[in-house]
């Protein structure tokens, strides 16, 4: 009789998320939708060769994919000891202390939802020619945002499981028009030969090539939430390394192919000028010509649908904090309750939808731009915040195994992580130097300096948070990074991020 896999239903008390219900495809499907790989082509390539002038993006996402490669070696390997939904907060905890890891809490939330809000803002955009071709109709950017916001929040009542099958469909065929894509232009290039100049180390060893950097990085955000998902996942001690290498490996691979496909179409010395001129309309022009207007119906829809699926995604991570710091009592203890139905973080999702409801509100009856003034402003924000966390994740990774002295390589617990720090705060420091370039303001914009010290001060009050739990709930402070473990495990006494099960002195 052949085995059947059975699942955990949560009760309606829980304090954990349905187990055993992802799988390593359905991990990479959360992940990859996050990464938003045609709105990452079409938007941030297009956008990272009109900015900086630089041809060498196929080579900046191959070096951002091996840096990232590099902190994946540590995170993986911190993965399979610590368990928890809130996966920066709970590894900040337990490498450098409570309070940082409070303070990592608050950034993240901060972070995912401006890149998940923010996206409410591209999808009217991106809707827009779809339903103009098909229909004939051009309805107001916040009545598509609407309707996409009302299919998020019910999804993300769902069954983790069922949002997963959703992204599968969307994500399978989003990157089969990428590939047709670069196919049609690798066939046609320009002036009749293909061109490797892109490639070479050349095109990126120039000025503004830290930018460029920078830019393929905000590409990646999305790949760290396979962790996220690890309360979830069957055998997650296999399938969150797995999903995690696995992302890095093929977000990498097909964004230096199409990035380094739109050159050969364009011409390596004509694709700064071309992007600036068309923008995301680039890659859609480019299928018009080689591949006929049907393609172009069905990129432009796949496009709308990549950010619906990014919205999901980033949803679901979202919540997944949220809970993570309910369950602990960080956060007000409904956070973290789960649905008795479907395990998922209930009230959490709530919220998260209704932060989402209010900026899509406020924004049409102020009459902003969706798409400059909260669209790329969240997304390129939320995106700095990601990378913050990444770096300070690095540091933490060392941190807890020089303290702990678990039984791991010295490649796993040191040098690949310091490694990945070094390049990571070398990113950040450009970042920070090139921030009104990333927001496509002037110089003296106080946006410039405001979004990326937004940052600094959530981390500051998570971590006056964390202090006055300490003094007043040092109970709850005690649960700080547990995850779902807290509910059953105490502190045992000098407790120093390390969880002891009641009654049992030594530390796991």
């Amino acid at each position: 009789m052949p085995p059947t896999t059975t699942f955990e239903r949560p009760s309606n008390v829980s304090d954990a998320l349905a187990r055993g219900r992802l799988g390593v495809p359905s991990v990479i499907f959360f992940v990859l939708s996050a990464a938003a790989p045609l709105t990452v082509v079409a938007g941030v390539v297009t956008t990272g060769y009109a900015v900086t002038g630089v041809t060498g993006m196929p080579l900046a996402f191959l070096v951002v994919g091996a840096v990232l490669a590099l902190f994946s070696v540590g995170y993986v390997a911190m993965a399979r000891r610590v368990e928890n939904a809130g996966a920066f907060y709970a590894y900040v905890s337990r490498g450098l202390g409570r309070p940082a890891g409070v303070g990592a809490a608050w950034v993240a939330l901060l972070a995912y939802n401006a890149l998940q809000v923010g996206l409410y803002g591209a999808v009217g955009a991106a809707a827009t020619p779809v339903l103009e071709r098909l229909f004939g109709v051009s309805p107001a950017w916040w009545v598509v945002a609407l309707v996409a916001w009302a299919l998020v929040a019910v999804l993300g009542l769902l069954r983790v499981d069922v949002n997963g099958m959703v992204l599968a469909v969307l994500l399978v065929a989003e990157i089969a028009v990428i590939l047709v894509f670069d196919l049609g232009q690798l066939g046609h290039p320009a002036g009749g030969s293909v061109s490797l100049a892109a490639l070479s180390p050349d095109s990126l060893l120039v000025p503004g090539a830290g930018a460029l950097l920078v830019l393929a990085m905000t590409g990646f955000v999305g790949f760290e939430s396979s962790v996220v998902f690890s309360e979830e996942s069957r055998d997650p001690k296999r399938t969150v390394p797995l999903a995690t290498y696995l992302s890095v490996a093929i977000i990498a691979g097909l964004y230096a192919l199409s990035s380094w496909a739109m050159t050969v179409a364009v011409g390596p010395d004509r694709i700064s000028a071309q992007a600036g001129e068309q923008s995301v309309e680039l890659i859609f022009n480019l299928a018009a010509a080689h591949l006929g207007d049907t393609a172009v119906t069905i990129g432009q829809a796949l496009f709308m649908t990549s950010v619906l699926a990014a919205m999901i995604s980033f949803h679901n991570t979202t919540a997944r904090y949220a809970f993570a710091l309910g369950r602990e009592r960080v956060l007000p203890a409904a956070f973290g309750q789960t649905s008795p139905r479907t395990g998922s973080p209930r009230v959490a999702s709530l919220a998260q939808s209704v932060l989402g409801l209010l900026v899509i509100v406020l924004y049409a009856v102020n009459g902003w731009d969706p798409v400059l003034q909260l669209f790329y402003y969240a997304g390129s924000g939320g995106g700095f915040g990601v990378l913050l966390l990444i770096a300070t994740t690095s540091i933490a990774v060392m941190a807890y195994f020089a303290r702990t002295r678990a039984q791991e390589n010295l490649w796993r617990r040191l040098i690949a992580p310091g490694l990945a720090a070094v390049a990571l705060v070398a990113i950040i420091t450009v970042a920070v130097d090139n921030f009104a370039i990333l927001l496509g303001v002037a110089p003296d914009s106080a946006l410039r300096w405001a979004v990326p010290a937004a940052y600094p001060v959530a981390a500051l009050v998570g971590v006056l948070w964390a202090l006055v739990l300490r003094n007043s709930r040092p109970d709850v402070y005690a649960r700080i990074g547990l995850g779902a473990e807290s509910a059953t495990l105490v502190a045992a006494p000098g407790f120093d991020g390390e969880p002891a099960r009641a009654g049992a002195g030594a530390h796991r």
